[in-house]
């Protein structure tokens, strides 16, 4: 790709602006020979914020998570997306939102949308490059139609959640009042017979059944691990709780102790990985969705705004590759990488012929993060949203006749952050030491200027976004604001239809799934299997009862 000229700025005064330890990961190491195309395992968490990893926070237990940072490279210039399908969709196909026509909001539950089908995947190109793709957890990108299904968009396998939120434990989704339903489905139909199985387990345990029944010699594999913690609600097994039991805050402390689940169960597929013989020629990717949400135990301080949001909060991600293929390992990259990169960086990894992948906002960063080469990604479009509520106070006149300012968007070129319209909450929020207190207590914020539409800051000299600039330098902000207009040229029609109400999970069988027809059989789709249920609900009966048993002892020490 190439970056068009800019008028004033030149490119140049804008750029001046041993793996884990042997002791859990090694025994019965199974020797493979090699594939050349090495084994990728993409690890997403959700709603997971900056300061909510160990090497950000020590308050915070992520033993596993440290040590693959550590011993791979940390990237901490990396950025997602504000929301949860913004970031989902940038990854699997590599294009901005503007681009695929999600600019506004997530899809939700009952609205008949999903990826456009006329866009290539990142798993179907790998399948194309012999890759075996699964997937396993939130998918969360439309389901309307079958061919909106992730079997239909590229995964051999699939296992999860459609929606964009499920109970941990009994996976009932709810989009509204009433409109609740049953969401765990495998490959093309629901997973009945799940429920009281922690989902973070659930999740990891698929994922080791994927590599042991998989030959890591005949055939690459590629496996994206998307787990639904840490969003909410904030259900966690009471044993991940107690270590954090003097934090003051419910929320925060079950949040930490979603963030350890998810801690060993990504121990646990990393020892899968040794044990059946990928690790050596593997490629371990770590990445959240988008910031976190500080009023249910999130935090991204010292970053400013939250989830939802265009501060660097919002945007600026956890994000490491662990790998032994890797040729400088054991550091801290500050390259400018953004979630639309993997689409390239692994199809080049997996020996796809990147350049004539036409359409991509990504760029292959293999070298940058290996070599520890320059990034050749000067900008990143955060996001245009025409859709958004409109600044009252923005305009045109506001914009130098560039851009209108009441339109909510976010642009960075070299060292320079633009935003406009309303970028959302934007205070800088510590860890939570109080306990519960009013939800009303949140409005005593301290809000943005009221008549203000554009922001400027030097994200390199300040990263938390406390210095504004825009009325000392307005030849860069003229600058930024003709980026916007750039972008904003080469964008698609916003996609946000409304809700259907023949999504409603009761009038399809009480669970949440495709409804609009295809001529196909859907009798298969929702099918119970009755008799599996009553057995193990038999079965787990003693079970059952010791764990309630113990989950009100660790509750009064707790």
């Amino acid at each position: 790709m190439t970056v068009p000229a800019l008028t004033v700025l030149s490119v140049m005064s804008l750029l001046s602006l041993g793996y884990l330890s042997q002791d859990w990961t090694s025994p019965n190491q199974v020797e493979q020979p090699n594939h050349p195309r090495p084994h990728i395992i993409f690890i997403m968490t959700d709603d997971q914020g900056f300061n909510d990893i160990g090497y950000h926070n020590r308050d915070i237990h992520t033993p596993t998570l440290d040590k693959l940072a550590a011993e791979g490279v940390k990237l901490e210039n990396y950025y997602i997306q504000p929301i949860c399908t913004p970031s989902r969709s940038q990854f699997i196909t590599g294009r901005y939102q503007i681009h695929t026509g999600l600019q506004h909001s997530i899809i939700r539950s009952r609205q008949p949308s999903c990826l456009p089908f006329d866009l290539r995947t990142l798993p179907q190109r790998l399948q194309d490059a012999g890759y075996s793709t699964h997937m396993v957890g939130k998918w969360h990108l439309g389901f309307y139609k079958r061919d909106c299904l992730p079997t239909r968009r590229g995964f051999n396998t699939y296992f999860g959640s459609l929606t964009g939120s499920v109970d941990y434990y009994t996976y009932k989704s709810c989009d509204g009042p009433g409109v609740c339903g049953y969401d765990l489905h495998e490959g093309e139909r629901v997973a009945w017979g799940q429920g009281g199985r922690y989902s973070t387990h659930l999740y990891a345990q698929r994922v080791r059944k994927i590599l042991a029944a998989h030959d890591p010699s005949s055939q690459p594999l590629f496996v994206f691990l998307s787990f639904q913690a840490v969003h909410t609600p904030l259900q966690s097994p009471r044993e991940y709780v107690y270590p954090y039991r003097r934090m003051g805050n419910v929320f925060r402390r079950k949040y930490a102790g979603m963030v350890s689940a998810v801690d060993e169960a990504v121990r646990n597929v990393t020892y899968a990985l040794r044990k059946y013989g990928y690790y050596k020629n593997s490629v371990i990717i770590f990445s959240t969705d988008n910031g976190g949400q500080p009023l249910f135990g999130g935090s991204n301080w010292p970053l400013r705004g939250r989830k939802g949001t265009y501060w660097e909060g919002g945007v600026r991600g956890i994000g490491f590759v662990h790998s032994p293929l890797l040729r400088r390992r054991r550091r801290v990259s500050r390259a400018m990488v953004h979630i639309t990169d993997w689409y390239p960086t692994l199809m080049g990894l997996a020996g796809g012929n990147v350049s004539q992948m036409e359409g991509l906002d990504g760029y292959d960063m293999w070298e940058t993060i290996s070599d520890g080469k320059e990034s050749p990604r000067l900008e990143i479009l955060h996001n245009i949203d025409p859709l958004y509520n409109a600044a009252r106070h923005g305009s045109l006149k506001s914009g130098y006749g560039i851009w209108n300012t009441a339109v909510q968007a976010a642009v960075r070129v070299g060292d320079w952050k633009l935003l406009t319209g309303n970028p959302g909450y934007g205070d800088w929020i510590p860890p939570q030491i109080l306990g519960n207190f009013p939800e009303s207590w949140w409005n005593l914020e301290r809000h943005m200027e009221p008549k203000k539409s554009v922001w400027l800051f030097n994200v390199a000299d300040d990263p938390y976004e406390r210095y504004d600039l825009a009325e000392r330098r307005p030849d860069v902000v003229k600058q930024l604001l003709a980026r916007l207009a750039f972008y904003n040229r080469t964008a698609v029609p916003v996609r946000y239809p409304s809700e259907d109400p023949r999504a409603d999970p009761s009038r399809n069988g009480g669970a949440w799934g495709p409804w609009e027809g295809d001529g196909e059989n859907w009798e298969t789709f929702y099918l119970r299997k009755r008799k599996v249920k009553k057995q193990k609900r038999k079965f787990c009966k003693m079970k059952s009862f010791f764990r309630r048993l113990n989950i009100r002892m660790m509750s009064n020490r707790i």
